[in-house]
C-alpha cells in the first residue's frame, strides 16, 4: 500500500496546460471515476487540498476520515453542487464513454448516472414510499407535459412501468411492506434505505452513499452491508463516506482516508486501518498531540476502535 501525506497521493497525471484532456486511467485500467487534484476553498479555508480519487468499475470504495476532512465536500464536487477552483472529474458510466463533470449541473450529472443520499435525510415527507422511489424513476422517464395533460398511451405505459420498478426497489431495500406508507412515519433506519431506494430510481451507474449507516441500530448495520453488496452485485459501482469502521471492513474492496482535506492513505481496509498516519489521524500520537480536530477525533474514534486498528 502507498501512504500519502500530499493530496495528489493516487497517482494521477496532472492535466496538460494545452490540448484535449487525456482519458482517465492507466491503459487496460477500467475506471468508472477518476478525480485529478481537486481543490476545493471557502474565503482562507481549504476543504480539499489536491484531492485525487479512482475508483475501479464495480467497486465498494470507502471514504474515511475524521469530522472535517473533507469527505462530503468532495461528494459535493463529484455530484455538482461544489465547483473546485481546480482539478478535473471524469466520469465514465460505460467503458469507452467518458464525461468531465467539473462545471455540470448536479442534475445533469444525475442524468450521465451518478445519484448520491445524504448525511441528512431528504425525502419528501408527505409522499408514500412508493411516491418518493418515483420521484427518482421520473428523471428517466421521457414524456413531456402535453403527453400527461392528454394522457397519451405511451405516457400511460410508463407510468405503468415505473410504479413496477418502484415496487422492485423497495423489494430490494426491504420495504415492500412500507409501500403506500407516508415516508414520514417511517423508523429512521427504514427512511434510510428509502432514500438508497429512490436514488437507484435514477439507473445509476455510480452510487455515492454518504454515511447511510447514521444512526441505525446493529441489525441495521447487518442488513445495510447486505444491501450495499447486492448493489455493487448488480453492477453499480458504490462510493461511501461511512464513520463506522465495522461496516466499511466488511464491504469496501479499497479505502480512501482523508485528513485535513488531503488523502494521507490509499489501500486495502487491512492495508489502512494498520497505517501508523490513519491511526495518528483518528486518534493523536501516543505522546497526546493530536494531528486531526480535537472535536472529530473524539467523535470518530469510537467508531473505529483500537482494536479494529490492531
Amino acid at each position: 500500500m502507498s501512504r500519502h501525506r500530499r493530496g495528489d497521493a493516487v497517482v494521477a497525471p496532472r492535466q496538460a496546460p494545452t490540448g484535449a484532456p487525456s482519458a482517465p486511467g492507466a491503459p487496460g485500467e477500467d475506471l468508472v471515476v477518476d478525480a485529478r487534484d481537486l481543490t476545493l476553498r471557502f474565503g482562507g479555508v481549504t476543504s480539499l487540498d489536491g484531492v485525487s480519487l479512482r475508483q475501479r468499475r464495480g467497486e465498494i470504495l470507502a471514504v474515511i476520515g475524521p469530522n472535517g476532512a473533507g469527505k462530503t465536500s468532495l461528494f459535493n464536487c463529484l455530484t455538482g453542487a461544489y465547483r473546485p477552483q481546480h482539478g478535473r472529474v471524469f466520469f465514465s458510466p460505460e467503458p469507452g464513454t467518458t464525461h468531465q463533470l467539473v462545471g455540470r449541473r448536479p442534475h445533469a450529472i444525475t442524468k450521465l448516472g451518478i445519484a448520491r443520499t445524504f448525511q441528512n435525510i431528504r425525502l419528501f415527507p408527505a409522499l408514500s414510499a412508493l411516491e418518493n422511489v418515483q420521484v427518482g424513476i421520473e428523471m428517466r422517464q421521457r414524456y413531456g407535459s402535453l403527453s400527461t395533460m392528454l394522457g397519451l398511451p405511451h405516457m400511460r405505459r410508463a407510468e405503468r412501468e415505473g410504479v413496477g420498478r418502484a415496487v422492485e426497489l423497495l423489494r430490494m431495500v426491504g420495504l415492500e411492506h412500507r409501500i403506500h406508507e407516508v415516508s414520514a412515519s417511517l423508523p429512521y433506519g427504514e427512511q434510510r434505505r428509502l432514500e438508497i431506494a429512490r436514488a437507484l430510481g435514477t439507473e445509476p451507474r455510480l452510487l455515492l452513499l454518504d454515511e447511510p449507516a447514521a444512526g441505525t441500530n446493529p441489525a441495521e448495520k447487518r442488513e445495510l452491508a447486505e444491501l450495499i453488496q447486492t448493489i455493487a452485485a448488480n453492477g453499480i459501482s458504490v462510493l461511501l463516506i461511512e464513520h463506522d469502521m465495522r461496516l466499511v471492513m466488511s464491504v469496501a474492496a479499497s479505502v480512501v482516508v482523508l485528513n485535513f482535506g488531503r488523502v494521507i492513505a490509499h489501500g486495502t481496509p487491512a492495508e489502512v486501518q494498520r497505517d501508523p498516519a490513519v491511526i495518528e489521524a483518528y486518534l493523536g500520537t501516543e505522546n497526546g498531540e493530536s494531528t486531526a480536530d480535537a472535536a472529530g477525533a473524539a467523535a470518530d474514534a469510537p467508531a473505529l476502535g483500537r482494536k479494529d486498528l490492531d
